[in-house]
């Protein structure tokens, strides 16, 4: 059976199911954690609207379970990967052959993109415009300032963030239902993991520095081991670390142990300076 979606909401998702999303979108980082980062709010955004897809309780269950991987974003603009996930989740309700490892692939791929581009505005240029207004008036005695600081940096977040829902939406359905038109699934579905491996390696090169100070030569020629093997080859010793907690997540082992265990080794590391403290 063939489904396409239409732009006036005729599908099972309502223009109302949307605005629930962006409702429920807000405390998107009251459950942050660091095993799994901001998995619990998107999928509480999207409870409502898996529940409508899915009446079936072990369809919604699974539903609930493949948006309980990590996820990260920034929160500003949450309501566009969401929004686009609601779409594709819409088309695995109506469509028997559908591959929900897409749904997954689409996600992750969207995640370092969008939060480089939304920390850079959010953060970078947003905060520090309404801090200024705000803190100058502030300076001044004046309770406008603390009111302007919110009301800068909230009313263009709200008004983006909203937009953002109904834009995800729109944008996922229509790409998925030209995709199913094309027979290019597979093809897409593969991209988009590609394009997640990348991401990952590349907040994994960004976030994780390892240090081995241990001294190897002498003289001018001397070098930390860690030089030594990043010169062999760049990222070799934060490609180590990956490939040994990708094995221990592959043992099935739990991440909270996972970060114990590394947060053990190093602190005997750095004590005993086979591990250098950044």
């Amino acid at each position: 059976m063939s489904f396409k979606f239409e732009s006036s909401y005729d599908g099972l998702i309502s223009r109302a199911d949307l605005k629930k999303l962006f409702w429920r979108s807000i405390p998107y980082e009251h459950s942050w954690n660091y095993e799994r980062m901001g998995h619990i709010g998107f999928m509480w955004a999207l409870m409502p609207i898996l529940r409508k897809l899915y009446p079936q309780d072990a369809d919604f269950k699974a539903a609930l379970k493949r948006h309980m991987e990590l996820y990260n974003v920034t929160p500003y603009i949450s309501t566009l990967p969401m929004s686009i996930a609601a779409a594709m989740e819409e088309v695995n309700a109506n469509e028997d052959n559908f591959d929900t490892s897409a749904i997954s692939n689409v996600k992750l791929a969207l995640m370092g993109p969008l939060s480089g581009v939304g920390d850079a505005f959010y953060w970078g240029t947003l905060r520090i415009l309404a801090t200024g207004v705000g803190t100058s008036l502030a300076l001044q005695g004046s309770i406008l300032g603390p009111i302007l600081f919110l009301l800068v940096f909230n009313v263009p977040h709200y008004i983006i963030r909203y937009l953002l829902t109904f834009v995800g939406y729109r944008f996922g359905s229509d790409m998925i239902s030209k995709v199913q038109e094309s027979g290019i699934m597979d093809t897409i579905v593969k991209m988009a993991s590609i394009m997640g491996a990348m991401v990952i390696g590349a907040m994994t090169m960004e976030m994780v520095t390892v240090d081995i100070p241990l001294m190897v030569g002498a003289g001018d020629g001397a070098q930390t081991l860690a030089e030594l093997l990043n010169g062999i080859f760049p990222g070799f010793v934060t490609m180590g670390l990956f490939g040994i907690v990708y094995l221990m997540l592959k043992k099935k082992m739990n991440p909270l142990l996972i970060m114990l265990v590394i947060l053990l080794v190093s602190i005997a590391g750095a004590f005993f300076g086979v591990l250098g403290v950044q």
